[in-house]
């Protein structure tokens, strides 16, 4: 297998779709090198749906940096009160405009269930029900209906929060 042909077929979306999971391209670009040293390492025993299983590998490398993020976030809380644990948030006024509607959507998007934001990004990649269901262990029959529903609750969650 020519994982440098497979790494610059299929990077640039799986950044993407990881980017839209995190909120951070920091955390999504270590994702993505840990899921191609996955590749390396451990290939798939069939390249069959390749582009299926790095998704796959990088969704379940995502579940075990937030389990990681949130025993930090833990240890953290437990240090002294008022120390300072890094830089300030930057002023509003940096904030840009066009930013606002993303940061609706991931905000709506972090509302649902890692499933189910992991098949809507999934869809947006343009993966087909069968791959989605592969990716999140349903099936494909019932995919249609968790995009439907996901859909559903972010529209219900933009709503509420822009009235």
């Amino acid at each position: 297998m020519d994982v440098g042909a497979v790494y610059r077929s299929e990077s640039e979306a799986l950044f993407r779709y990881l980017v839209r999971m995190t909120g951070d391209p920091d955390v999504a670009a270590d994702v993505l090198q840990d899921t191609f040293f996955r590749l390396v390492e451990q290939p798939p025993l069939t390249t069959e749906n390749l582009r299926g299983w790095l998704f796959k590998v990088a969704t379940n490398r995502l579940r075990d940096h937030a389990r990681k993020r949130k025993r930090q976030a833990a240890l953290v809380g437990q240090g002294v009160a008022g120390d300072s644990l890094g830089d300030p948030p930057p002023p509003p006024d940096r904030v840009v405009a066009g930013r606002e509607g993303s940061t609706a959507v991931r905000k709506a998007l972090e509302c649902l269930p890692l499933r189910d934001r992991t098949i809507l990004l999934m869809r947006e990649e343009g993966f087909r029900h069968w791959e989605i269901a592969q990716a999140v262990g349903t099936t494909t029959g019932s995919v249609g209906t968790l995009i439907a529903r996901a859909l559903d609750r972010v529209k219900r969650e933009l709503e509420a929060d822009h009235g």
